[in-house]
């Protein structure tokens, strides 16, 4: 790694003395792989120039143009750079521009894990044991509810992997990448099909970022028409946590709305708070299906109360795995809605990105889209950096929508809600469904409630959820909208043997629990509370279980135990976690004798 970062910037120090001999200026003298030249001819001849070369440089303004080298520059690319620039490249080495003392010194790469694996078969087998620990989506269903962790099929995830659509710049000349931005207009336009709204803008790196996106959006329309004063967002209590923080973001201040008995906007409330606020309100805020896991019979209702003070609705797309070929935001009231494509439409979630929350907005919102150099006639701020955010992992929804089909898309739909109701109804006469529609059904996912449990037997969610470990499961959402309650998403991936798998699980956790009420195992030693089980706990001589050690390792007896999850760790005290901070960084007592001007990058944590 010190040898590859020498290189570039060596090679970064050869083209700087080649420009600086022929009488070319640099705005700096310092750097590392980066340079900001001024041309004489003007930045626009020596961009045309590169081109005809076959590189792309970054204009900075007229005058000026910039280029960055890497690992990947060659003699033959620091030739034609010299050609492009009309200057000649000075050979042989030179000196390194940084001095010393701007370079690290110190070791790096300490851990352990960089220097244990000396060979391919043992990086292999290292990596094999880690994914033994993980419970993943290709060992076990992941119930995770409002999360819809749901299949990305390898043939969608395909295309990602080819160098037209992962070796192009994010900021690549639009006559470069026209096939690129065909793709981006019909995954636009399947959007707009699919959610009934006018305009899609694909910037947005996260279902937060769309969010924020529309939300500025509501914002600059009111602003536009002269009304400043609406600064308020009607969020109600069950929304997701990035609600409230992206209308803060967007300057609103939030009011909240409470919900009904049955988890329902609480209409007669949100007539009180419009009285309130009246020409106040910018937007309200509404998932539907509601966080809660119901169908809203009274969303139409809240839609036309916001419309009717002049306000804007902006409609949650996290649930659109209830809605897709059956209903449309756009259509029933919504102005405004972002989509999870880590969701719905099947990129991967989590991990920290890269992530995809288009935004989609009916067509008077259309003007105030994050502008991105495309469509002139969107004026909003840009919310990511590149203008169609992560672009390289748009091939996976658009391979997802095209595949499926309007027909399939509908089915999912209908599939993801039936599994949902099948697990409610199996697991109904154990846990009690906390809230479901008129009729009696959920949405996409459900809500156990498992408070009763805590009340009668000392068994918490936490309990559940780390035998759920046992049996060879993830957990699913934990209090979440509600505390002490497990919200469960089986999405349209699963098939019937593994939600049977599942609910068995579900009702066998059942009988440990009644075990407990019952006082037949105690309350201090059962297999729900020491849960999980690892194998070292089961075969250390000093364990004294009150149950068999098969039951704790292998409680299902309908499950093979040829492909039996045994958990790496046991459990782990979450609130002394998160009440006593570990750090991974050298301690603090490391910087004591230290004066700050003397801290080396590593020292910094």
């Amino acid at each position: 790694m010190r040898a590859i970062a020498q290189r570039v910037h060596l090679h970064t120090s050869r083209l700087y003395r080649s420009l600086i001999r022929a009488g070319l200026t640099c705005r700096s003298d310092r750097f590392f792989d980066t340079l900001a030249i001024t041309v004489p001819g003007g930045s626009d001849s020596v961009m045309a120039a590169a081109v005809r070369e076959g590189y792309n440089l970054r204009r900075l303004d007229n005058q000026t143009i910039g280029i960055s080298l890497d690992e990947t520059t060659t003699e033959a690319d620091l030739q034609a750079l010299a050609r492009i620039l009309n200057v000649e490249l000075v050979e042989g080495d030179v000196e390194p521009q940084l001095s010393q003392g701007s370079c690290r010194n110190d070791t790096i790469l300490t851990q352990e894990v960089f220097h244990r694996y000396r060979s391919e078969t043992e990086m292999m087998r290292y990596l094999r044991r880690l994914s033994e620990m993980d419970i993943a989506l290709d060992r076990a269903m992941i119930p995770l509810g409002s999360c819809t962790m749901k299949l990305n099929a390898a043939s969608e995830l395909t295309p990602v992997t080819w160098p037209q659509f992962n070796a192009i710049h994010p900021l690549a000349p639009a006559d470069q990448c026209q096939g690129y931005r065909k793709m981006i207009d019909q995954l636009e336009a399947m959007l707009c099909e699919v959610t009934g709204y006018d305009a899609v803008s694909l910037q947005p790196n996260a279902g937060s970022q769309g969010e924020y996106a529309g939300l500025l959006a509501i914002k600059a329309y009111h602003e536009s028409r002269g009304e400043h004063d609406r600064d308020i967002c009607l969020i109600p209590s069950s929304a997701h946590g990035t609600n409230p923080a992206s209308a803060q973001m967007a300057n609103m201040q939030v009011v909240v709305v409470k919900c009904d008995d049955h988890g329902n906007v609480d209409l007669d409330d949100l007539d009180q708070k419009i009285a309130t606020y009246g020409q106040r309100v910018a937007a309200i805020m509404i998932t539907y299906p509601s966080t809660h896991g119901v169908f809203e019979a009274g969303v139409t209702a809240v839609c036309e109360k916001i419309h009717a003070v002049g306000g804007q609705v902006y409609i949650d797309g996290a649930n659109l795995n209830a809605l897709v070929g059956v209903a449309k935001p756009g259509h029933f009231g919504g102005d405004v809605s972002h989509l999870n494509l880590h969701k719905t439409f099947c990129i991967p979630h989590g991990g920290g990105g890269p992530g995809v929350g288009p935004v989609g907005v009916r067509a008077h919102l259309a003007p105030f889209l994050p502008r991105d150099g495309v469509n002139p006639e969107r004026v909003g701020p840009m919310i990511a950096a590149a203008p169609f955010g992560s672009a390289g992992i748009l091939p996976i929804s658009w391979m997802y929508i095209q595949m499926m089909g309007g027909a399939g898309l509908r089915r999912a739909t209908q599939v993801a809600i039936l599994s949902a109701n099948y697990i409610a109804h199996r697991l109904k006469a154990y846990y009690p469904i906390l809230y479901t529609g008129n009729r009696g059904l959920v949405a996409h996912e459900c809500i156990l409630d498992t408070r009763p449990m805590e009340k009668d037997g000392h068994v918490g969610v936490d309990d559940i959820a780390k035998r759920l470990i046992d049996y060879g499961f993830h957990a699913p959402t934990m209090s979440f909208p509600v505390g002490g309650t497990l919200m469960i998403e089986p999405t349209e991936s699963e098939s019937l043997a593994e939600l049977d798998r599942f609910c068995r699980a579900m009702i066998l956790i059942h009988g440990e629990y009644v075990q407990v009420r019952d006082g037949v195992w105690p309350a201090d030693n059962n297999p729900l509370h020491n849960a999980p089980h690892t194998l070292d706990s089961i075969l250390a001589e000093e364990t004294q279980l009150a149950y068999p050690r098969r039951l704790a390792l292998c409680p299902d007896p309908e499950a093979s135990t040829a492909v039996k999850y045994i958990p790496p760790v046991g459990r782990i005290d979450n609130v002394y976690g998160d009440r006593n901070l570990v750090c991974a960084c050298p301690p603090v007592s490391n910087y004591e004798s230290v004066e700050e001007t003397e801290l080396t990058p590593a020292m910094v944590p």
